[in-house]
C-alpha cells in the first residue's frame, strides 16, 4: 500500500537537457526517493506546466572524510550518523523525462524546455501519477525503451509495480495488463530486450487478472 500521498520535496536541479536531468539533495532526504519513482518538476509561467519523470540511478559520492573513515580501525555509530545528517554528503538523483502536462492536459511527449538549475523536484501522489499514466495508450514508455545506457527492464518492473498497485487500488485492476501488453507490441521486433523486460517483470509483484495472464 502506497503510504506517498502527499508530493514530498526531493531537492533542486544541478543540470538539466532535452531527456532529463539530475537532482541533488541531502541524505537526510533519502527516504523519499525510490528507484523507478515517479517525480514532477513545476515551471513558473502561466500554462501551468509540469514536467514528469522517472528516477533511474541514485548516486551517492564520497569526499575526504569518508575515505578516512573506512580504512579506520573502529568508526563510532554517533560518527556515522554525523557524517550522514549533519554533513553535506553529496547525493545526486537521476531523472529520465517522460512528459509533461500543460493547462491540466497530459502529453507523452519530450517538455517543450528543460528545467532550469535550482527549480525543485516533487515526487508525485499517488493520484498525479494515475492521472499521467492511465492517459493516451502508454505513448511516455518510448522514452524508457528507447534510452541508452540505463536499466531498461529493472526501471520498468519498478515502475510497472509501482503504478499497478496505485491503479489497483483506484479499482483499475486491468491497467497492469494492458502496459504490459504494449510493451510486447513495442519490442515484438527486439527478442533480447523484450525477454529482458518480461524477465523483469516476473520477479514483480504485479498481479495479472486471469484473462491477462
Amino acid at each position: 500500500m502506497s503510504t506517498n500521498q502527499t508530493a514530498l520535496e526531493l531537492g533542486r536541479l544541478l543540470r538539466s537537457g532535452t531527456a532529463g536531468c539530475v537532482v541533488g539533495c541531502r541524505v537526510n532526504q533519502m527516504s523519499a526517493p525510490e528507484f523507478g519513482g515517479m517525480v514532477r518538476i513545476p515551471i513558473d509561467g502561466p500554462q501551468d506546466l509540469q514536467i514528469y519523470g522517472l528516477i533511474y540511478d541514485i548516486h551517492i559520492d564520497d569526499d575526504g572524510l569518508v575515505r578516512q573513515l573506512i580504512t579506520a580501525e573502529r568508526v563510532e555509530e554517533s560518527t556515522i550518523q554525523d557524517n550522514r545528517v549533519n554533513r553535506n554528503v553529496p547525493v545526486e538523483i537521476s531523472v529520465l523525462f517522460i512528459g509533461y502536462t500543460q493547462i491540466r492536459k497530459v502529453y507523452h511527449l519530450l517538455p517543450p524546455r528543460p528545467p532550469l538549475t535550482l527549480d525543485r523536484i516533487f515526487t508525485c501522489t499517488p493520484a498525479e501519477l494515475r492521472e499521467f499514466t492511465s492517459a493516451g495508450r502508454f505513448g511516455y514508455l518510448r522514452h524508457i525503451l528507447r534510452t541508452e545506457n540505463i536499466p531498461t527492464g529493472e526501471l520498468l518492473a519498478a515502475h510497472l509495480q509501482m503504478a499497478a498497485r496505485e491503479h489497483h487500488q483506484a479499482g483499475n485492476p486491468g491497467w497492469a495488463g494492458s502496459a504490459t501488453r504494449e510493451l510486447i507490441t513495442l519490442l515484438r521486433d527486439d527478442y533480447p530486450s523484450l525477454m529482458g523486460v518480461l524477465g523483469a517483470l516476473a520477479d514483480t509483484d504485479i498481479q495479472f487478472r486471469k484473462e491477462e495472464s
